[in-house]
């Protein structure tokens, strides 16, 4: 399904519930048992995509000033509220 525009046709795109505040403001919200699904799928992913980049979506923005990262001012949404890359998939 349509989930991150320019990727639509050759990515898998993964939902969790939550990233906000209870101020409605970005944040890792994730419980422990979030945290352990999206590892154990993620990891289950690479086992048949093993040269696939894990991302979010605000890693997908564009690098509008060129310098080869996406940078927080770039991001086109703020989610998933926490740094994919950090994580130990």
């Amino acid at each position: 399904g349509a989930h991150a525009r320019g990727y639509n046709a050759h990515s898998i795109g993964i939902c969790y519930e939550g990233g906000l505040n209870h101020y409605g403001m970005p944040e890792d919200t994730r419980t422990e048992w979030q945290r352990h699904s999206l590892r154990v799928l993620v990891r289950t992913l690479l086992l048949d995509y093993s040269d696939a980049r894990v991302a979010g979506h605000r890693d997908l923005s564009p690098d509008l000033n060129g310098n080869g990262e996406v940078e927080p001012m770039e991001w086109t949404k703020q989610c998933p509220c926490f740094e994919v890359k950090k994580e130990k998939w």
